[in-house]
């Protein structure tokens, strides 16, 4: 070729992986955002909802927990559905299943119907997130590009944190429905452009079925027993459900222990990273989760703020997210994911601690301020955990452990409404439980930047002129 002259334009096939790779991740951008406004947008208008459909504390807890539950207690098997499924067809059998719910959670009639749709939404999260990560897998096997791809995924989560409580207490001012119906016209973006995506590779993987039902029955009896000993003390329904979690969580190990194809291989439990990843997620939605359901009672209830005003109060927590995450695979670059992770945790343990000592009088803004530490964890944390966990499995249990990773996630949210609920279920202790609460959240999070420690950041090459 001649100095001077033109450079040749890209072959078609390498236009076409581009266009691919490109819906894909808009894709599993547009899942993860619905899924995660979903479980932040309900907290605002908690208030609303008791009053329109006569809920107490506890039917508010299950407006949240049903998500999450069913979130939680199908991940597992989530991930082996997503491999043998494909991961782009069980990604857009979950989008279509959530959109349907979110739409009978717009026109639940009561609270028994909209508890029920919320978790079938939870259900069809918990297909939707594994089947994203392992689209993301696929479309970028280069571990940079995939590390800056699963950045741009999370940002879809920090749109979602960011907007989630403002847009709903916008929307509760018209009506609570319509922060369900606004996953309509998202997830049929999400289900056009999966369209454009690649075929993804299908694998012949067994269902663990004694692990899946003792899970279920684990995560459902302690979640229930939590919940229903704040509102009824330790009645003998309560200490029987307690008991059948805690009998089905020890089955549970037995069981991973001993079929032949369990639902948590034995490569992953041996995996330092996979411990310390699904530390991280659970302490992270301990405090992530834990603080938009209590802070949002109390500024309502306690201090007397629309849910409009609430939102605008988590706003510069959720703006420093969606602020720094794009930064975020840069930053890992050059300092590592295990200095940003135990830095993350030490903004949410301090900002937590914080506002638990905070008079009772103190200005909404100075609330709002010390937010903004909470608010840094996400960021420094589940980007940088999401990256070094991909690059540390085989491609053939990237759907698995994705799936333990947000099972962590979801378990650490069930039960900080349901333990923090119970808590708050007293009016004449209301105050107390809310410092008990937060306290204990900054105790989760100072175990997690211990354990991230241990951490080891795997070696990425690097590109020349990056």
């Amino acid at each position: 070729m001649e100095s001077g002259s033109p450079a040749a334009p890209p072959a078609p096939s390498a236009v076409a992986d581009a266009l691919h790779s490109r819906a894909t991740l808009m894709a599993s951008v547009l899942g993860f955002f619905v899924v995660t406004l979903d479980a932040v947008v309900v907290n605002v208008a908690l208030p609303t909802m008791r009053t329109d459909l006569g809920a107490g504390m506890t039917g508010l807890q299950w407006i949240v927990d049903g998500y999450t539950l069913a979130f939680a207690a199908l991940l597992l098997s989530s991930g082996a559905f997503s491999d043998r499924l494909g991961a782009r067809r069980a990604f857009g059998v979950g989008v279509a299943v959530f959109v349907a719910a979110s739409l009978a959670c717009g026109l639940a009639p009561g609270l028994g119907a909209l508890v029920a749709a919320r978790f079938v939404q939870g259900a069809a999260a918990a297909v939707m997130m594994p089947a994203s990560m392992a689209l993301i897998g696929q479309a970028f096997p280069d571990p940079i590009r995939r590390a800056r791809a699963v950045a741009v995924w999370a940002m879809g989560g920090a749109v979602a944190s960011t907007s989630g409580p403002v847009l709903g207490g916008l929307l509760n001012l018209v009506s609570w429905r319509l922060i369900f119906l606004v996953n309509l016209p998202v997830g049929i973006v999400a289900l056009i452009l999966l369209a454009r995506a690649r075929r993804s590779t299908r694998r012949e993987v067994p269902f663990d079925w004694a692990g899946q039902t003792t899970a279920v029955l684990a995560m459902g009896g302690i979640t229930y027993g939590i919940i229903e000993a704040g509102a009824v003390g330790m009645a003998p329904h309560v200490l029987a459900a307690l008991a059948v979690g805690v009998v089905a969580l020890a089955a549970f190990a037995v069981v991973q222990s001993r079929v032949r194809h369990p639902m948590v291989p034995p490569e992953l439990v041996r995996s330092r990273t996979v411990l310390v990843a699904s530390t991280s997620g659970f302490a992270f939605m301990v405090g992530n989760y834990g603080l938009p359901f209590v802070m949002s009672l109390y500024l309502q209830q306690h201090r007397g703020l629309t849910s409009f005003a609430t939102g605008i109060a988590f706003l510069p927590m959720m703006l420093i997210g969606f602020c720094l995450t794009p930064f975020v695979a840069r930053i890992v670059e050059r300092f590592g994911a295990r200095r940003l992770m135990t830095l993350g945790f030490f903004a949410l343990a301090t900002g937590l601690a914080a506002i638990a000592v905070l008079p009772p009088g103190v200005p909404v803004w100075v609330l709002s301020v010390l937010m903004v530490l909470v608010g840094l964890c996400g960021p420094l944390v589940i980007p940088p955990i999401s990256g070094v966990l991909l690059n540390s499995v085989p491609e053939h249990l990237a759907g698995t452990a994705s799936g333990v990773f947000h099972t962590s996630r979801q378990v650490g949210g069930a039960l900080a409404v349901a333990v923090f609920g119970a808590l708050l279920a007293n009016p004449a202790t209301f105050r107390s439980g809310v410092v008990v609460s937060l306290l204990a959240a900054a105790a989760v999070a100072l175990c997690a930047a211990g354990a991230s420690r241990f951490l080891k950041d795997p070696a990425i090459p690097q590109r020349k002129g990056n």
